[in-house]
């Protein structure tokens, strides 16, 4: 049963829980894009099987509000909003460690390895690396016995692969649980990450990173549409249970 945000005849949104891929991959596992066919196929009347095209791509281990497109032409409507950054993202992140400021953007240039799997910050002019730009705001603070933690909304203005995940173990706050980008991490600022030597691990099934909100202009009717949902996951629990 999937938990649905929002649906019309043209667009759902529903919420993808960690763990679980955006669309098949060579796991062979269950996937959102085939849960949410299994949905409008239940509920249609036609034998057809349906159209559902994913606009907001999520990491595995990254849970939250995943949008689809129900027709091809919706599908390339919102795409070109994608492009043309008109489809606001926010996201709520638990990060290990301080960030420099309380409120502020970070912009890189990121490099993908499709073979490994990773992306990593490098200098401007590099072959191949596409920019990247996001903004955050610090909502919280806390000390713990594994070290520091920092809670953030954060505005993703470019969507580039793993692009939060790899800014933020960049700038020496990987997020929480990610040993994909900060293996053998426990929470100390600066600790190693794939943008700065760290070596790959086996990924986590469930990392500090939710997608919280999405705010646009109705691809068909033109009205805004504000999808909302507070997070969930281990990461927001300990936030929740300190903050006292």
């Amino acid at each position: 049963m999937i938990d649905i945000v929002y649906e019309d005849n043209y667009i759902i949104a529903c919420i993808k829980p960690y763990g679980v891929p955006s669309q098949a991959d060579k796991t062979y596992g269950v996937d959102m894009i085939t849960m949410v066919k299994e949905y409008l196929y239940e509920k249609s009347e036609s034998d057809e099987e349906p159209y559902v095209a994913v606009i907001n791509r999520l990491d595995r281990p990254v849970a939250g509000i995943i949008l689809f497109a129900k027709d091809e032409s919706t599908a390339a409507k919102l795409s070109d909003m994608v492009q043309d950054r008109e489809i606001q993202k926010f996201y709520q992140v638990v990060v290990q460690g301080y960030m420099e400021d309380a409120e502020g953007d970070l912009s890189d240039y990121l490099l993908h390895d499709k073979k490994k799997n990773i992306t990593q910050v490098v200098t401007k002019g590099t072959k191949g690396a596409k920019y990247a730009e996001l903004h955050y705001e610090v909502l919280d603070e806390l000390d713990t016995d594994e070290g520091p933690i920092s809670y953030l909304l954060v505005e993703l203005k470019t969507g580039r692969h793993h692009q939060i995940r790899c800014q933020m173990a960049a700038n020496g706050t990987p997020i929480w649980g990610d040993n994909k980008y900060n293996p053998g991490s426990k929470g100390a600022k600066g600790g190693p990450s794939p943008a700065k030597g760290g070596k790959k691990t086996k990924e986590q099934k469930e990392i500090g990173l939710y997608s919280t909100k999405m705010v646009f202009n109705h691809p068909v009717t033109g009205e805004e549409v504000f999808l909302h949902r507070e997070p969930e996951g281990k990461a927001f629990e300990i936030m929740d249970q300190m903050d006292w």
